[in-house]
């Protein structure tokens, strides 16, 4: 199993590395679970540390219900953000970056402190949040979206194994405190080359999306993992992912919340 793991997240940095899709590990490992997809992702952010990254927060993802039903799970899953996965609000992302990318809005949290313990609430949360700021995620998809021999989809063990389709973050400039908005009532109005193609509200991220964070909190605490003090916490998606082809230009309105943009060269 060791070995199965080992080589997943070889090919996995591989992919990234030659923007060439590897094939679903759910059916090269159709036995496989989410302990092994989160042993196949630890494996790959170990690699890129040792090639140089640095950890500097973590996604939520999978939290809104509609996205649960369509892979038969009742859970959000995670994600580790690195640092060379930060982009500046206006940035053009280069041509050929990623494989398939997309964009997805979210309420990000800076963490002010640290947080772990299986008995962190909602409260505990918000004390110790720093700041909350607009962003943009972006998505890639280094597993194919489906097999091109049986039309099986990917599952949550693609996904999670493949840092929770992790590829960038692009946070706004605004940083406001926790408390100044009722974040379940947050909202942004996605376009795409000036079309709209999304609005939410932070209310699709498990009704709140401080709750987010405590489900990450309680998982970690599993592994004896926790938050850390500067990290950036991504809460999860209150859209649909919005595919973004050669070309797009992604603005994202948060109203008195702020603002996010984005080019793809």
């Amino acid at each position: 199993m060791t070995d199965a793991i080992a080589t997943a997240a070889a090919a996995l940095f591989e992919a990234e590395r030659s923007g060439r899709q590897i094939g679903l590990l759910s059916r090269a490992h159709p036995a496989w679970g989410l302990d092994e997809a989160y042993a196949v992702q630890g494996a790959l952010v170990a690699a890129k540390v040792a090639a140089g990254a640095r950890p500097v927060g973590w996604k939520i993802g999978l939290t809104s219900r509609a996205m649960q039903q369509a892979l038969g799970i009742d859970t959000p899953d995670s994600g580790v953000i690195l640092d060379d996965m930060l982009f500046d609000s206006g940035a053009t992302v280069s041509k050929g970056r990623f494989i398939q990318p997309r964009i997805e809005a979210e309420i990000a949290f800076v963490m002010a402190s640290d947080l772990a313990g299986a008995e962190v609430d909602r409260a505990d949360v918000l004390a110790a949040t720093g700041a909350v700021a607009p962003c943009l995620e972006i998505l890639d998809t280094r597993i194919r979206r489906a097999d091109p021999e049986t039309g099986q989809p990917r599952t949550i063990v693609d996904t999670v194994a493949d840092n929770a389709a992790n590829a960038g973050l692009v946070l706004g400039a605004q940083r406001h405190p926790p408390q100044a908005f009722d974040l379940a009532r947050v909202g942004a109005v996605v376009r795409r080359d000036g079309v709209v193609e999304e609005t939410g509200l932070g209310a699709g991220v498990l009704g709140d999306p401080v709750i987010g964070l405590v489900w990450l909190v309680h998982r970690l605490a599993r592994y004896g993992q926790g938050l850390k003090a500067g990290e950036v916490v991504l809460s999860g998606s209150f859209i649909r992912p919005v595919e973004c082809p050669p070309g797009s230009r992604i603005a994202a309105d948060f109203g008195a919340f702020g603002r996010v943009d984005i080019a793809f060269a």
